[in-house]
Formats: structure tokens, C-alpha cells, sequence
């Protein structure tokens, strides 16, 4: 089940197209997004007289998004109230006392990861751990926050015995990509789906043959449609967006379940590597 069938998870979805709706779906995205509760006793009518939209432009938007219409985005939108997935702890204010920012920050991520637990697709993972553990090399590509996100898997990997690179100069990473063949795979980490060189690099790989698979929070998305393996994570970021903060957490956690999917694949070798490379970096410690 890919993230467009995840019809359960409205909210989420939204704010997963957002970055690539049109003016006029944004204004139906945004108002879904601030009254929810509202909207689900709303006509399509009603709802495009407070959107200041016309019908045409509600009916398209859920459309957009996945739904056949509007009632069928109601119905998921009202199962998800009945039952909320996503909860609201508010803002980061100017005036906000350092606890309270520990409050907001913890529960922020904490709800990043349990969306993208939900939106996480367990076929897509396997397909992936699959590739990585049997790819000749793995190129990773991000820059930004994401960059770091991609040195941590460069890191992971190579404890485990698998040719992993990771550069955060997004010439050397196109570089790297052209020298990729069939048998090796490109993994590319961008939240937005559409930072120029980090797509740049991937669609270089494909053309070289390689497997390619993205994290990215944006479905519709230029690094998306580049891959052939799409791991979604929860669109969280409303707030200093770019510090990356929530966003971060979930792609080091889907980091991380790949990078244990692959050592299964790979238990014995792996357990051996792990122990060479821990007995190596034993006298490093106090």
C-alpha cells in the first residue's frame, strides 16, 4: 500500500500535497487544515463560499489529493476526528518559555514519527532494504538538514560491510551518480521532494541504471516521481521550517529501520562486520 492509498490519514495527506497545490487548492487545504471539525458538517458549497473558491476548485482538490470527491474526503476526514491521528499542541510563540518549547518540540516530534509510522510502506521498505542489501554500492544524496540525514546512513551502512558514499557537495554527487551502474542503488533524501541537485543526482543514477528510492514527505514531488522506490514521511514542519526539526526526526527513523532491514538480510556478515568495526574503535574509548 503506497502513501496514496493511505485514504485514512486526510490530515496528513494534506499537508503532504500542500508544497504543490494550486493558489485556489491551497486556500481549501488551509481552511481543512485550521477547522477540520467544520468542515465535515459543511456542503461543498458552504465550504467554497467561506474558501472564497468556486465548486469546481473543492471537487479538483480532493481529487488532487487522492479522494474521488468531496463526500469520500468527509467521510475519511470525520473517521480521523472519530479517532485522531494528528494532535495540536500549538505553535512556537515569540513569548514562549523554554519549557514550554521542550512541551511543544517533544510532542511535535513525537507526532511526526506516529504519522509516518502510518504513512511508512511496509512493501516499498522491503523493496528497498532488499536493494540496499544487495547493491554493488550505494550512493546517498541530500544537502541541507538532509545532508546530515544522509552522512548518518553513509555511517550505518558502512558498519555493516556495504559500499556506501555519501558527499554533501552536490557536484560530487552528481559526479558519483554517473558512474553508477545496473546493480547499484541511489538514495535520495529531501523533505520538500524538490531541492534542485539532490534530484539532479538521482535522476542521473536512473539513467545509469541504477535502483533508486527516495524519503521525502511531498508525493507530488520532482524527487518522488524520480524514484522507483518512494518511502513517505509525515509533513509536520508549520513552524521555523527551516530548521528541519521534525522532519529530521522522521527521516533518521525510517533511516534507521532500513539500516536494520538490511543487516537481517545480510545477519551473519553483518554481526561479523559490526564486531570488527567495533573491536577497531575499541581503544579510541576511555
Amino acid at each position: 500500500m503506497s502513501f496514496f492509498g493511505e485514504m485514512e490519514n486526510c490530515l496528513v495527506r494534506i499537508k503532504g500535497f500542500y508544497p504543490s497545490l494550486r493558489p485556489s487548492e491551497q486556500k481549501v487545504a488551509s481552511y481543512i487544515l485550521e477547522h477540520p471539525e467544520d468542515v465535515i458538517h459543511l456542503s461543498v458549497t458552504e465550504l467554497s463560499k467561506r474558501c472564497g473558491v468556486s465548486d469546481a476548485a473543492i471537487i479538483k482538490f480532493c481529487q488532487r489529493i487522492g479522494y474521488k470527491g468531496y463526500q469520500e474526503m468527509k467521510i475519511y476526514l470525520a473517521k480521523e476526528l472519530v479517532s485522531p491521528t494528528l494532535e495540536i499542541y500549538g505553535e512556537i510563540e515569540r513569548n514562549d518559555e523554554i519549557k514550554t518549547v521542550k512541551e511543544k518540540i517533544f510532542r511535535m516530534n513525537t507526532q511526526a514519527l506516529q504519522d509516518t509510522r502510518k504513512l511508512l510502506d511496509d512493501d516499498a521498505l522491503e523493496q528497498a532494504a532488499n536493494a540496499i542489501a544487495g547493491a554493488t554500492k550505494v550512493n546517498i544524496y541530500g544537502v541541507g538538514a538532509s545532508g546530515f540525514v544522509a552522512m548518518d546512513a553513509q555511517l550505518k551502512l558502512l558498519r555493516i560491510g556495504i559500499e556506501a558514499t555519501s558527499f554533501y557537495d552536490a557536484h560530487v554527487q552528481t559526479y558519483l551518480a554517473a558512474l553508477l551502474s545496473p546493480g547499484d542503488v541511489a538514495l535520495a533524501i529531501s523533505d520538500s521532494g524538490n531541492t534542485k541537485d539532490v534530484v539532479r543526482a538521482l535522476l542521473v543514477a536512473k539513467e545509469r541504471g541504477a535502483k533508486t528510492i527516495c524519503i521525502t514527505s511531498a508525493p507530488d514531488s520532482a524527487v518522488s516521481k524520480a524514484a522507483d522506490i518512494k518511502l513517505y514521511t509525515a509533513a509536520t514542519e508549520s513552524i521555523f521550517r527551516s530548521g528541519a526539526i521534525a522532519s529530521r526526526i522522521a527521516q533518521l527513523s525510517v533511516v534507521d529501520v532500513l539500516f536494520i532491514g538490511v543487516a537481517l538480510k545480510r545477519y551473519d556478515d553483518a554481526l561479523e562486520k559490526l564486531a570488527r568495526t567495533r573491536e577497531a574503535a575499541a581503544d579510541l574509548k576511555y
